[in-house]
């Protein structure tokens, strides 16, 4: 590909440049999808293409194109050029710059022990058929929906700094659901993994098929419960739970695009201000947020982000204290910053890569005495919350109500029963200043999305949360109906 990257950078240069890219994607999924005892769906799908970007008199040109050829690259350059010359005459005050990034030349796979493209169609369904049989075999169970998703990625970056890396990356999502009803009630249980980066080794050590029944009598079990109790009182929640709270209200609120108003007009801004770093009370004391996009595994993994930045690990909330954020090479420069930490993503070829969530986890607490036991003991009244459910968030990132999947009331430090349609609403900042306890290391376990949506045309991104189990004080629990 050297040759037509060079081919791409060249004209950029000649049209005077200050920094310009070319990004080659290559992209294949496979999907299996059933419904009951019956498959719906095989889907394999391939992509392959390239985009042009570059920043002429501080203003982007961007192109895109499936045809590669000496010609059909150079015109595509050529597009990108008019595009940026364009753009420049609607001039920003200041005009955009790409903050510094040294040149990268590397080779980088990610980790995949067993390819899934080289697994028998009929070996996933049958695991997914078996699954929803076990499911369907509880009595109340009337529906069960199965999918397994795979996807690989090769990149290949080349940008006028000199960098030049090669990166493939194979990703694993799996996902359950059974659906009961019973006392004239309907509800829903899901194996709430999450996806990895990984091959098909990640699916065979989940014995999917094994555990399918639980989830299907906790969805049984469900239609029978008392429905949510209504107050203040306290939470413990589990860590698949916690991946979707953060995700919302931490993970959004620090990219810094959103902190300069840039998604003012879809899925909204942040209440979080660049002068805040250093200073703004985000959570008690004992909460830590970190970034690791260097994390074995995590969806975020991805050696280099778009703007040819190597992946890092850096704190986000430190001591309750907000002491970073996400930025890409366009938006650190904006707040005085020198250096993206490399947070710039783009979900294909045809999208302009925008700031994107990173792999963002929770510390666990340092005391393996700590455990989810431990937490409940300390609960005279509250709710334990496992898994994701619905969720909403104001336009600031800042008032939000969060559901979840399964709940069980907590009676004197005892879960006593199941409960259903429990919501509880909070503040971000009341939230997480309420968190006085979390489980030890030992406890603490990672979740993949494959999901996130943002930008306009929407683009889905990959990045990996993780915490362990955490016990929050006098939250609003029960306020509305799901």
């Amino acid at each position: 590909m050297r040759e037509y990257t060079e081919i791409a950078l060249g004209i950029a240069q000649e049209a005077g440049a200050s920094f310009a890219d070319m990004r080659v994607v290559e992209e294949r999924e496979n999907r299996i999808f059933v419904k009951r005892r019956s498959l719906r769906l095989i889907d394999e799908a391939e992509s392959f293409g390239y985009a042009v970007r570059m920043l002429i008199d501080g203003a982007w040109g961007f192109a895109s194109s499936t045809t590669l050829s000496r010609d059909a690259v150079a015109k595509t350059a050529h597009r990108a050029v008019a595009t940026a010359q364009a753009s420049s005459k609607a001039r920003r005050t200041p005009p955009l710059v790409m903050a510094p990034e040294p040149a990268h030349v590397a080779t980088c796979i990610g980790p995949c022990e067993e390819d899934p493209f080289a697994v028998p169609h009929g070996e996933k369904a049958d695991l997914l058929l078996s699954a929803c049989d076990a499911m369907l075999g509880v009595p109340g169970v009337v529906m069960t929906l199965g999918l397994l998703e795979f996807s690989r990625v090769h990149r290949i970056i080349a940008t006028t700094d000199g960098t030049y890396v090669d990166m493939t990356t194979t990703f694993a999502n799996p996902m359950l659901q059974a659906v009961a009803v019973k006392n004239g009630e309907s509800q829903e249980r899901s194996y709430q993994g999450g996806a990895r980066q990984a091959g098909y080794e990640f699916i065979r050590s989940l014995d999917l098929a094994g555990r399918a029944r639980w989830w299907a009598e906790e969805a049984v079990l469900k239609c029978c419960a008392d429905p949510s109790p209504v107050g203040v009182m306290d939470l413990v929640l589990d860590p698949d739970h916690l991946a979707l709270t953060m995700h919302e209200s931490v993970g959004h609120p620090t990219e810094l695009d959103r902190i300069l108003g840039w998604e003012s007009n879809f899925a909204g801004r942040s209440f979080i201000r660049p002068n805040d770093v250093g200073s703004l009370k985000y959570g008690s004391e004992i909460v830590n947020f970190t970034v690791d996009n260097t994390m074995p595994g995590g969806a975020g993994s991805w050696f280099f982000d778009d703007d040819g930045v190597a992946m890092q690990k850096f704190p986000i909330i430190r001591d309750g204290i907000l002491v970073g954020l996400g930025t890409t090479r366009e938006t650190a420069p904006l707040i005085g910053w020198e250096h993206s930490v490399g947070c710039c993503r783009a979900d294909g070829f045809r999208s302009f890569p925008i700031n994107r969530i990173p792999n963002l986890y929770m510390e666990p607490g340092s005391r393996e005495e700590v455990t989810p036991e431990s937490l409940i003991a300390g609960v005279d009244r509250g709710v334990y919350i496992q898994g994701r459910g619905s969720f909403s968030i104001d336009q600031m990132r800042n008032n939000f109500q969060f559901g979840g999947d399964m709940f069980w009331m907590i009676e004197g430090g005892t879960v006593t029963k199941p409960l259903k349609k429990v919501t509880y609403q909070s503040q971000t900042r009341q939230f997480w200043g309420s968190c006085d306890a979390i489980a030890g290391p030992s406890h603490w376990k990672p979740f993949g999305l494959m999901n996130c949506g943002k930008g306009e045309p929407s683009q889905r991104m990959r990045m990996t949360h993780g915490a362990s189990y955490c016990r929050f004080r006098a939250i609003r629990v029960g306020e509305a109906k799901v």
